[in-house]
Formats: structure tokens, sequence, C-alpha cells
């Protein structure tokens, strides 16, 4: 089979592409020609339809923690200018509690693939996304400039410190920027205290770190430096074909980590979104 690496996506047969997907794990879902998709661990294009988007025309944006750069490719489908994309490629690198197994970090860096699915993808489908190898706790006005737009999805999940995160994310934010966040909630916590801000702590065995209800995202959001202006119900992020999922038993209803795999099952992973907007830094 031809080396995509070398040749690039345009080379290959439907056949050869099809078998180059099919061998390699893809976290987000791409159509890269009529018909041929990447088997994602997430679908997230019917998720895209459901934010609180702002006007992206001419405006320069940023994905932080960008994967294969599904978001960061639907804000140049909604008319950014210019699109920036980070992403950490060593998983050695990610906040890992003591305790995690060797056999985990390999297996998030096969699906990482230093960064190998992003740059197919980009050529596959021709965007124009500048891509770099950076921490979101290192991003700097000095470096990267300032953005107009600063999506952050599914990742203060991830992060030992996602306050420090946001703060570093609104000091490349103009000062009428936008910040979509969008992360992982808990759903029963949020059911259950629908006002008041909580988080359940994993930090576990694997970069698993806070999952808070809606009210915690939105006050996560705003500890951070920004002040709210819309902030979602629970959307769901459907599973794509490369998450495997188990059968549904009548055990599964027995603890909430059971529960939340059949809710994913059913509807999706429960997320939530928060459009923010930077205070001022007198008020921050």
């Amino acid at each position: 089979m031809t080396d995509p690496g070398a040749a690039g996506p345009a080379s290959l047969t439907d056949e050869e592409l099809r078998t180059y997907l099919a061998e390699r794990e893809w976290y987000h879902t791409e159509e890269i020609r009529p018909g041929i998709e990447t088997p994602g661990w997430f679908d997230t294009r019917p998720t895209a339809a459901a934010l609180p988007w702002p006007d992206l025309t001419g405006k320069r944006c940023l994905d932080v923690g960008t994967f294969e750069g599904f978001w960061a490719r639907e804000m140049h489908r909604r008319g950014a200018a210019e699109v920036v994309a980070i992403d950490i490629l060593d998983p050695r690198q990610w906040d890992w509690p003591l305790g995690s197994t060797s056999q985990l970090l390999a297996t998030l860096g096969e699906r990482k693939r230093a960064g190998e699915g992003f740059h197919f993808v980009n050529r596959a489908l021709g965007t124009p996304i500048e891509h770099h190898e950076m921490s979101v706790y290192d991003l700097d006005p000095s470096v990267v400039g300032e953005f107009d737009m600063v999506y952050v999805g599914s990742l203060l999940l991830h992060l030992r410190d996602p306050i420090r995160a946001l703060e570093k994310v609104r000091s490349v934010c103009k000062p009428d920027a936008r910040v979509l966040s969008v992360d992982a909630i808990d759903l029963e916590l949020t059911l259950r205290h629908p006002r008041r801000p909580l988080a359940e702590l994993d930090g576990a065995g694997r970069p698993w770190w806070w999952k808070p209800n809606i009210a915690g995202l939105a006050r996560m959001v705003t500890s951070g430096g920004f002040e709210v202006i819309e902030r979602s119900g629970p959307i769901y992020l459907k599973p794509g074909r490369g998450q495997p999922l188990p059968r549904w038993t009548p055990s599964m209803l027995r603890n909430a980590a059971s529960r939340e795999v059949l809710v994913t099952k059913w509807r999706g992973n429960p997320h939530a979104a928060i459009l923010a907007k930077p205070r001022p830094l007198d008020d921050a």
C-alpha cells in the first residue's frame, strides 16, 4: 500500500484509503471522501449544530486540544479568517496521576500518533489550519498572538488545574473575544444539584480529573476570568464507530459509572457548552 505520509491522501485509491483509516485509531469522525469516514471515538458532527456559536466571519480563532482538528476545521467552515490549533502530542506530557499504568499511556499514545491524524485529515480536506505542539498551560500572547474566538473542547476533564488553564486561555483573548467551553459533565450531579456548583474528582490511574455539573462548569469558566453569556443544558456527544460499547445488562443500573456508560450507549456522552467573554482585568 502507498505510504500516505510520503505520497499524501490524494494518491490513495478508495480501497487504500479505507484500509488506512481502518488500521488506525481516530478520535473524531470526519468524511474524507464521499462515503469514506474516519472511524472516530466520537461523531461530533451533530453536536456542532447544537452549540451556541458566535459569528466567526473574518475572525482569528484558536482550537485548544485539537486532536485531529475537527473543531478547528468547524471554525474554518464557519467563516474564520485564520485558525490556529494546539495540542500536546506526547502523552507523557499530559496531567497523569501517580500510579498510572504504562499500558494505558501507550494506548493513548497510539491514538494520538504524534499528530499524524491531524495532518493526514488536514491534507485530505485542504484546510489551512496552523498547528502548534503546545500545552494550554503555555499559551502566551507573545508566542501565538491574540484571538477573537477560542474553542476549548473536552479538555478541562483531563487537566489537574482547569482554572489555571482557563486563565491562560484568557491571556490570549482580545478584549471583546468569545470563548466556547464544551466539556464533559456529571449528569447525576447536574440533575440532583442544578444550581450548586459541584464536581467529582477522579484522578486515579488515568488523566481524568474533574467532572462537574453544569453549574460547576460555569463556575470554572467564571473563576478563570470570564463572564458567562450563555450556557446550554446537557449536550450528548454521539459515539463514533471506533468506540466499543458493552451490551446492555440490568447490572449496568447498579452504579454511577455503569449508568454513565448506559447513557453514552443510548444518547451519547454528556457534555455542556458555556459561551463566555473575558471580564475586564480590574474586575477579574
